[in-house]
């Protein structure tokens, strides 16, 4: 493993991991077509690892009542560039490409989620993940009168609160760590992705 994907020990190899961590990054990788950093930079403490991302997968995976895949990722990608977070903005502005079949839209919302194609609703949620994360926010009853009136239900705030909670812990690691985003992020999503020869056939 190259040294510079962190400034911490990275594993050896992927056969020195505990089985279960290199089972999770075996399958990212055979996915994605290869390994994101992050996974290399904290698979050297394999308990923080499991945590990490089972905190992860129940915040990013579970359905919430009408927050989507796409508002949680346009949620980590404002907030992360915020924070000067080169990785999470260029690694889940792929992902926002991807879910949202938008190639402009995570530029946008890097640079100023106010001026960006989004709805109201969305804009009042990154209101209030930047109100949490950089005014020492709380939600009070005018916030929660504001979400609630453009259709976030508690649970959704909740939900928008513990994303961006959360990945202002991964920002503040993947700085500490030094971790640089993989190449392979930076292409992702952007151009829509030619169609094989058995799609056009069976078109």
């Amino acid at each position: 493993m190259h040294h510079v994907i962190s400034r911490f020990p990275l594993p050896e190899s992927l056969d020195s991991l505990p089985e279960d961590l290199r089972t999770r990054i075996l399958a990212v990788q055979e996915k994605a077509g290869f390994v994101p950093n992050v996974f290399l930079m904290l698979a050297h403490r394999p308990e923080e690892f499991r945590a990490f991302f089972a905190w992860h997968d129940a915040l990013m995976e579970r359905e919430s009542d009408t927050l989507t895949l796409v508002e949680k990722e346009m949620i980590v990608v404002t907030t992360s560039a915020r924070h000067g977070c080169l990785y999470c903005v260029v690694a889940h502005g792929a992902v926002l490409r991807i879910y949202s079949k938008d190639p402009q839209l995570a530029d946008q919302l890097a640079i100023n989620h106010r001026t960006a194609c989004i709805s109201e609703r969305q804009r009042v949620m990154l209101d209030f993940a930047l109100h949490l994360s950089f005014e020492q926010g709380v939600l009070d009853d005018a916030w929660q009168a504001r979400l609630e009136a453009v259709g976030f239900t508690r649970d959704d705030i909740w939900d928008i609160g513990a994303v961006t909670a959360f990945f202002s812990l991964s920002n503040r690691l993947v700085s500490l760590a030094g971790t640089p985003p993989n190449p392979e992020f930076y292409l992702m999503g952007r151009v829509p992705r030619a169609p094989r020869p058995a799609e056009i056939a069976e078109g």
